[in-house]
């Protein structure tokens, strides 16, 4: 029994040797929807019973779920470790310092401080777990792309759009030629006519918005250079990208990807936005200085 889905073992930043990742169930919950049969059914395992995984040999978790011992493997790299060893290893972390606020969800009956206390946890485990994933070489790709190019695009939709908007307004504030697209007309026309000297930024938590996937396959077809900032390393959008951030966000029954992803994609822009700043120091701070001095006239 194995999966037909296309491995994205590349697609993830890749841990190498055995040292343990602290948020290896968080990468599990996170990736489960975009996985096939064989992976869902090792991910179940995994979830319901890591003391015993950590006690297992591959040969052993292959069996117990019906699997091979390569789909096993393949499952590990998926979630960016480097096999079936590390994967034991973060487990038994995991098990032995447990970050108990992971797993929990606003309740009927909670109170305004237990409110705050179960978002704010949620937010701060958004983004350790997004410094897990996010590959500074990809960072790095993205803002040569995006020195490279005359004129950037932003897409997004939806709870996407509002982040799109708001890299458009920080990459003005820098210097650089950008726009944000938020209509889903309009991206594909202004996909379309995109080319090689132009940089896509499509801004998609599932990565499996329509209208966001066709924008950024239109946009890469045209010649330009696409990068994607999504949650899910097995989604549409990785198809059509040449770089790819990720982000890792839980969603739960309300903590919803317009939430938690939200703040994660927004340090990722940051991030983004200061490697651009400092990549190009003399021309940035002089735009900051001036744009500061016209938003200035905005100010009583």
């Amino acid at each position: 029994m194995s999966d037909q889905r296309p491995n994205p073992a590349k697609s993830r930043p890749r841990s190498t040797g055995h040292t343990p990742v602290h948020n290896v169930i968080a990468r599990i919950q996170s990736t489960y929807k975009t996985l096939g049969p064989t992976s869902r059914l090792i991910a179940d395992f995994i979830l319901s019973q890591p003391d015993a995984v950590m006690r297992m040999s591959v040969t052993e978790l292959s069996e117990q779920t019906g699997s091979s011992q390569g789909s096993v493997v393949n499952f590990c790299q998926n979630l960016g470790l480097s096999g079936f060893q590390q994967l034991k290893l973060s487990l038994a972390q995991a098990v032995v310092q447990p970050v108990q606020y992971i797993q929990e969800d606003l309740a009927r009956t909670d109170d305004v401080e237990t409110i705050c206390r179960k978002m704010f946890h949620a937010g701060i485990q958004a983004l350790r777990d997004s410094m897990s994933v996010l590959d500074p070489k990809s960072v790095a790709a993205a803002v040569e792309a995006i020195r490279k190019a005359k004129r950037i695009e932003i897409y997004g939709i939806g709870s996407s759009a509002p982040i799109a908007e708001d890299a458009h307004y920080r990459m003005l504030r820098i210097g650089l030629d950008a726009k944000a697209v938020t209509d889903s007309h309009i991206q594909a026309i202004s996909a379309s006519r995109t080319g090689p000297d132009v940089a896509v930024l499509t801004i998609s938590h599932t990565g499996s918005t329509h209208e966001t996937v066709v924008a950024t396959q239109l946009a890469k077809e045209a010649g330009a250079t696409t990068i994607a900032l999504t949650n899910y390393a097995r989604s549409p959008i990785q198809s059509h990208a040449d770089v790819t951030l990720f982000t890792m966000a839980r969603e739960t029954m309300f903590r919803t990807e317009a939430m938690t992803s939200r703040i994660a994609q927004l340090c990722v822009i940051d991030t983004l936005i200061a490697a651009l700043a400092l990549a190009d120091y003399e021309r940035a701070t002089t735009t900051l200085r001036e744009t500061f001095d016209v938003l200035s006239l905005k100010r009583f």
